[in-house]
């Protein structure tokens, strides 16, 4: 993985993820992405596609920033289509709650 602004804000926000106890994937565009395993209490950046997601959340690189230093309401995000979610919309709400902390 190259490094980019999103892999930085990901990997620096990783520790409030441990607790979501599920895989987590952030799709950017068709074959980009990243997977987050934030299962047994740590978590961790792996190979995009190694695991299957419980939640895919599909979003553009420059809203995936916002959404993750906080600057981006993820509910108003949402509602207004910045932002889709496919799997497990508990997964989605946990994501919510952990990037608030």
């Amino acid at each position: 993985m190259a490094d980019t602004p999103e892999l930085e804000i990901l990997q620096e926000n990783l520790p409030k993820l441990t607790r979501m106890n599920s895989v987590l994937r952030f799709a950017i565009g068709d074959d980009e992405g990243y997977t987050i395993d934030a299962r047994d209490g740590k978590a961790a950046l792996v190979e995009d596609g190694s695991i299957e997601p419980d939640c895919t959340i599909k979003v553009s690189r420059e809203n995936m920033v916002k959404l993750i230093n906080g600057d981006m309401d993820p509910m108003l995000a949402y509602t207004l289509g910045r932002i889709k979610v496919q799997g497990d919309m508990g997964v989605a709400m946990k994501l919510v709650k952990a990037i608030a902390s």
